[in-house]
Order: C-alpha cells, then sequence, then structure tokens
C-alpha cells in the first residue's frame, strides 16, 4: 500500500481535499474523524474528552491536538495494497511520519488563510480570535518546515479539483511505494 499524508496549517482546505479524492473513488480518510486525533494535555498526557468551546485564553498552550500512532498503524492494515490519503494535521505527527511513503503540505497565502476562516462552515476552529492567532503564526512557517522534511509542497489556493489533481500526481511522481506485508 502507499500511505500519503496530506497535511497543512488550518484551512488550507485538508478536509475539502479529502472529499474531493473520496468522490474521485480514492480512500481518503478525515483525520479529524474516525479516532485519528484527540485533544491532550501537553504535561499529563491525559485525553481531554470534551474540549470547551470557544478555548479560553491560553488554553491552545496547554492543550495539543495529538495523532493516535495505534490509529494510523490500523489503516496501514485496513487498506490492504490501495493508496490511502489520511487529511490533516496534528502537533506530533513526528510519531507516525514513519508510516507515511509521502508527505504532501498543502500551502496558502496569508490572505485566503483569513478569508477561508472567517467563513468556513465545516468545523468553527480558526473563527475564534486565539486559534486564528495561531494559525496565522504557523501559516508562514509550514511550507520550510515541510520542504525540509521533503514534502511534496502544493498551492492549495488554487481550485480544489488542481489541488486534488497536484496531489494524485505527486503520488504518481513517487519512486518506490513501500508495501505492505
Amino acid at each position: 500500500m502507499t500511505l500519503v499524508w496530506v497535511t497543512g496549517n488550518s484551512g488550507t482546505g485538508k478536509s475539502t481535499v479529502c472529499e474531493v479524492l473520496r468522490a474521485r473513488g480514492c480512500t481518503a480518510l478525515d483525520a479529524d474523524e474516525d479516532g485519528f486525533c484527540r485533544w491532550i494535555d501537553r504535561y499529563t498526557g491525559e485525553v481531554v474528552v470534551d474540549p470547551p468551546y470557544p478555548v479560553p485564553r491560553g488554553w491552545l498552550d496547554r492543550y495539543g491536538w495529538s495523532i493516535v500512532r495505534a490509529r494510523v498503524e490500523r489503516l496501514v492494515d485496513e487498506c490492504g495494497p490501495r493508496v490511502a490519503f489520511l487529511c490533516g494535521s496534528a502537533e506530533n505527527e513526528t510519531d507516525v511520519r514513519d508510516l507515511f511513503d509521502l508527505i504532501v503540505c498543502l500551502v496558502i497565502d496569508e490572505d485566503t488563510l483569513r478569508h477561508r476562516l472567517a467563513t468556513r462552515t465545516t468545523n468553527p476552529f480558526g473563527q475564534h480570535p486565539e486559534e486564528l492567532a495561531a494559525a496565522l503564526m504557523w501559516n508562514p512557517r509550514m511550507q520550510a518546515l515541510y520542504e525540509s522534511h521533503g514534502a511534496a509542497i502544493i498551492d492549495a489556493s488554487k481550485p480544489v479539483p488542481e489541488v486534488a489533481d497536484s496531489i494524485i500526481d505527486a503520488v504518481h511522481g513517487m519512486a518506490g511505494p513501500r508495501t505492505s506485508s
């Protein structure tokens, strides 16, 4: 199987691209669903069952969105020989990076980010001032960070079908995808 991590800052269109890939018949899952990620207390490691919304001032300094390695490992087992896309972001993704054959990072400019977060209807993340500030802080850092990890960088300000095409092209351009045993 080939497992692809489609990531990027909040508001870059990961969930929307996931829907387009699904509509095209691809195995595509949103890391915000199906037990892939959860809020954790960075100090204690405890899972936050019912996070507050809106988040109080300073909440994001203590709590983080974390991916669950065991769930990603199950995905590897479940998908067999197919290409599978996991779309999302998590602050501890280094814990699972070795499970992916390809990392794709979606990037957008600040004006597009502000517009998308202000008008999104799929979830409220980024509409609270503290969340927006965090997204704006991380946005300019994403491309350089993921380039340093060998990720395919895709301009996600383009129309979503073009972004999905670019992701699929990146998969086709891979050398030697890993196969599951």
